[in-house]
């Protein structure tokens, strides 16, 4: 019914940038809030950013002033910006999105299958 397609991921040198997309696509009445998450190796899965749909956004203090996390509503597609990246973001980054699916009694939490980010010189 849903997808949520990543792309954007990849090798940077510290101090570097990258910008992650999430398209979402598929029978969508509507996006709530839309989110970055990550999973570092041995370790558990953590939020990094969410935005809500009226463009409020929250983000882990460890990103804070480094990350932006910005929306395009017409898109379906959310972006982060990351720079002044350091070998600790180095982690598999998921989006995460909670859609109205059309016909559904009530919306759910989508996950996209994940893009690698590796920060290392």
């Amino acid at each position: 019914q849903v997808q949520l397609v990543e792309s954007g991921g990849g090798l940077v040198q510290p101090g570097g940038s990258l910008r992650l997309s999430c398209a979402a696509a598929g029978s969508i009445f509507s996006i709530n809030a839309m989110g970055w998450y990550r999973q570092a190796p041995g370790k558990e899965r953590e939020l990094v950013a969410t935005i809500t749909g009226g463009g409020s956004t929250n983000y882990a203090d460890s990103v804070k002033g480094r990350f932006t996390i910005s929306r395009d509503n017409a898109k379906n597609t959310a972006y982060l910006q990351m720079n002044g990246l350091k070998p600790e973001d180095t982690a598999v980054y998921y989006c995460n999105a909670n859609i109205q699916v059309i016909f559904a009694w009530s919306p759910h939490d989508y996950w996209g299958q994940g893009t690698q980010v590796t920060v290392s010189s």
